[in-house]
């Protein structure tokens, strides 16, 4: 089985977080993870022109197979979904600018592929990467929110089902 290289990326306007990890067969391997940044002051359209060309630098320097970005969650401002919307957009369309293909998870189905637990706080998040990763520390939560993303393609989006657990099967978080 060939080595998949995965771009998580964790969508945001003042931030975006991206996270790279290979897979290679059931082992997952950190290559990279980091944030771009846009100016409060700038204007929407360059803010969202950082978001793609930061992205397009990583994707160059990095030359990911597969892309995993988190879904937009509904918040209570419609203003700050739209604008978080927006980003979103930008970041898909610099990996469909790269021809990559691009999987797309809930914020509850990464947080349940990394830590078991869709509620899971960000704190539980960047210790599971840490310690899936073999990080020797904690990575920001933008960072660790993108790696969670691309761990959670990287098995399949099926979570901690997924793993062999010894002929048990695992039902709603419990042995049986």
């Amino acid at each position: 089985m060939a080595v998949i290289r995965i771009l998580g990326i964790d969508p945001g306007l003042a931030v975006t977080g991206y996270g790279l990890v290979e897979k290679d067969g059931q082992k997952l391997a950190y290559v990279a993870s980091g944030r771009i940044r846009s100016r409060l002051t700038d204007s929407l359209p360059i803010r969202l022109s950082s978001i793609l060309e930061g992205l397009a630098e990583v994707i160059a320097g990095y030359a990911p197979g597969e892309v995993a970005v988190e879904e937009v969650f509904v918040n209570v401002n419609p203003k700050s979904t739209l604008l978080l919307g927006q980003a979103r957009g930008a970041a898909i369309s610099a990996a469909v600018l790269a021809k990559l293909p691009v999987a797309e998870y809930t914020a509850m189905q990464v947080k349940q592929a990394v830590v078991g637990n869709g509620h899971a706080k960000k704190e539980q998040v960047q210790e599971m990467v840490k310690r899936l990763l073999k990080l020797p520390g904690v990575p920001s939560p933008d960072a660790a929110d993108a790696l969670a993303c691309a761990i959670c393609h990287a098995h399949g989006g099926l979570g901690l089902g997924a793993i062999v657990t010894r002929g048990r099967r695992v039902k709603r978080g419990r042995l049986s």
